[in-house]
Parts: C-alpha cells; structure tokens; sequence
C-alpha cells in the first residue's frame, strides 16, 4: 500500500511541478505574486473562528505577506479580522491557542499605534501573570503550556508585548513557562520535542512508538516551536539573560532538522519514521523553510551549510501549490502524524506557514 502511495504522490508532485517550474521561484514578483494569491484564496476560503489557533497561524502568514508586498487588500483584511475579533483573544485565558491570534494585533499596533489594538492582550496576559499557575491548564497537566504546538502560540505573544510595553515581567513570565516545557518534552538526544507527555518513552522502553520502531517526532509540532523560537528570538533584547538558551536551541534544532529533510525537499509528516508517510507535509516543511531562512537572513545559521536545504525545501513546496492559491498537501487538525491527507488537503495554518516561509525566501534574496 505504501509504495501504491509513493507513486501517486510522486505522480501528483511530477504534474504540480509544471507549475512551480512556470515561473523563476527565487524571483522577488514571482513570490510576491504566489504569496498574494495564497492570501487571498485563504481569505475567500474561511474555516475556523477567526480567533481560533489555526487563523492565530494563518493571520501571522497574512501579516508577513503585508509587509512583503504592502498590498491595501491584505492590510484590510487584517483590519477586518482584527475589528470582527474586537482585537480580543479567544476565550481560555489560559491555554496558549487562545492568544496566538494577539500576535498579529500586537504587530499592527507597532504600525498604527491604535491602542484598541493593544488593550486587550495587556488585559488577558495581566490575567496569565495572576492566575495562570492556577488556571484549568495547570491543574489539568501540570503545566501551563503542556504541548510543544503551544511554544508557537504564546511565547511570542508575551515576547512583542514586552517590546512594545517596556514590561519585562512579560519575558520572565515566558522564561518561566517555556522553561517547563522544555523540561518536560525536549529531547536532548534527537534534539526535537515530543507532542506532549503521552509521547514519552519511560525507562523500559514502554510508550508510543513509530512503525520502524523509533520516537514519535511529529514534523509539523517540531515546525511549531522553530516557528516560535524565530519569533521569539525578533523580540528579544540581544542582552536578555537567557536569550542564549534560546539560540542555542534553535541552533540544535535548526542542525537536526536539515538531517531529516527528503530528498524531494518535504519533511514527512512523521520526523522519523518517512517512509510510513510517503506523502509531502505543506505545514511542516512551510514552517522549517520560514525558520531556516530566517536564521541565514539574521546571521544565526551558516548561509554556505543551511541555504541549499531552504532552497530545496521551497522548490518542493511550491509544487503543493494549486494554480488558484491553495496549499495542498497540509495535515489536518490532529495531536499527532497518523492522520490522512492528500494533494486537496488544506488548512488554514497550510497557508500561514507558507506566507511566512515565503517573507524569508523574499530576504533571503536580498541578503544574498
């Protein structure tokens, strides 16, 4: 069944290529033209609460294609976005899926300095900071951010608020919580996070374990916390004491990931176990090209060793793009790989993950 399916991925990403072939794919318009129709065939196409954690991934693409292109028809749906919210976080204080949309008011606010913008997210992270030790979260898992997707969600959130208010509690308040994490779900040996606890290996080998009989390292959580940690490490100061902590882990992971890459360009859906999961992933492998570029653009990554993996992994992704603007390829909803998918397959955070991966691609360029 495997290999039935491997010849119909690989005949569906043979056919697809023609038209990411149609046109020079490390050219700024021709990504500028991709990442517009890519916008707007996800904001014809709505799925989800627009508070929801998949648009809080969606809207941040769509805020990376605004500063990409400056295109008003972009900028007016964040606006509209943002107004049909009341600029307000979904409603569990607590639980990180819930404020990850307050990443994009907070990147608007910089620009027009509209503090209906900036209020609500002061008011729910003062909430975080009072009672988040002892919110629904914490007394159900220990931790307030339990699941790796999480380091994505809140992290920056707390990251730009601090920025732009000047409170630095709101970065000790991370510290604290990414930490805890960390602990928990890091594995320092394969240098990826589990899903969350339930995907631990306990001291006898007993636990969930991949068909090939290795960890399971989910492709598109992992892309979660890169994703995170680039949008974390924009915010803070260059003098922030653990920011080290940080780059040190995004170097880690950043060397990992290039390992696991196929060679069409895709992350398999399952980090470990690729042959299980013959098919492309559009939102793992949108999320390392978006982090890995960034890390050439910002200095942290070896341009010589890293640019040739981002610029396969773009070229693969590109072939999932359907002429009208979706991204096919992308995994449903899910707490872990085992999920089937195909070429029509799309969601929102698809799209996010792709807009955000081509704002880095557009750098990249340019830094050359």
């Amino acid at each position: 069944m495997h290999r039935i399916f491997s010849i119909g991925f690989l005949g569906i990403v043979f056919s697809m290529s023609v038209l990411a072939q149609s046109a020079d794919l490390f050219k700024r318009k021709e990504i500028e033209r991709r990442m517009i129709s890519v916008a707007k065939w996800q904001l014809a196409n709505p799925k989800h609460e627009l508070f929801d954690w998949t648009n809080g991934a969606f809207y941040a693409g769509v805020f990376a294609a605004y500063e990409t292109t400056k295109s008003k028809e972009i900028w007016d749906a964040l606006v509209a976005m943002g107004e049909k919210n009341n600029w307000r976080p979904g409603k569990r204080f607590d639980h990180a899926d819930d404020i990850v949309i307050n990443q994009t008011y907070l990147d608007m606010y910089r620009i027009t300095k509209d503090k209906k913008m900036l209020q609500p997210t002061i008011d729910v992270v003062e909430k975080i900071k009072a009672e988040g030790s002892k919110g629904r979260e914490v007394e159900r898992h220990g931790i307030i951010w339990w699941w790796c997707d999480a380091l994505f969600m809140a992290p920056p959130t707390l990251a730009k608020l601090a920025e732009i208010t000047g409170d630095k509690s709101y970065l000790a308040l991370n510290d604290k919580y990414f930490r805890e994490t960390y602990d928990r779900l890091y594995d320092e040996d394969e240098r990826l996070y589990a899903r969350d606890a339930s995907f631990l290996i306990g001291e006898k080998g007993e636990g969930k374990l991949e068909a090939n009989g290795k960890k399971i390292f989910w492709s598109r959580g992992n892309g979660w916390v890169m994703g995170g940690l680039v949008r974390l490490l924009e915010e803070l100061p260059k003098n922030h004491p653990t920011r080290q902590f940080y780059l040190k882990q995004f170097r880690d992971m950043a060397d990992r990931i290039v390992e696991l890459q196929q060679p069409d360009g895709f992350w398999r859906a399952s980090l470990l176990d690729p042959t299980s999961y013959p098919g492309g992933e559009s939102s793992g492998t949108g999320f390392y090209t978006y982090s890995l570029a960034w890390g050439i653009n910002n200095k942290i990554l070896n341009r010589k060793k890293f640019e040739p993996f981002v610029r396969k992994a773009w070229t693969g992704l590109n072939t999932l793009l359907h002429s009208d603007g979706k991204v096919g390829w992308t995994q449903p909803i899910g707490a872990d790989p085992r999920r089937n998918f195909n070429a029509d397959s799309w969601e929102v955070y698809g799209a996010g993950a792709y807009l955000l991966a081509g704002s880095e691609i557009v750098k990249l360029l340019e830094f050359a």
